[in-house]
């Protein structure tokens, strides 16, 4: 055999496995799409039932230290004037 009929060969045996890839992807696609709509059609999902909500009591909220606004207020002031400077 030359060194074309072997090349010639080569690219023969490409396209036959490329074509039994893309032939077995195509099979395997429809299956799933064939399994896909015979489920749904014979065990259609049942429509989920909403259950009846939950009401919390409101919470009240804790009362904030009026030391602790002022020791996290004057921390922002100290911290904005320094990035300004």
């Amino acid at each position: 055999m030359t060194s074309n009929e072997l090349l010639m060969e080569g690219v023969e045996l490409m396209f036959v496995g490329l074509g039994a890839v893309f032939l077995f992807l195509i099979l395997l696609v429809g299956c799933t799409n064939l399994m896909s709509w015979l489920v749904s059609r014979f065990f259609p999902e049942q429509a989920p039932v909403a259950a009846a909500p939950v009401r919390k009591a409101p919470a009240s909220e804790p009362a904030v230290d009026p030391e602790m606004l002022a020791v996290i207020t004057a921390a922002i002031r100290q911290h904005r004037s320094r990035r300004a400077a």
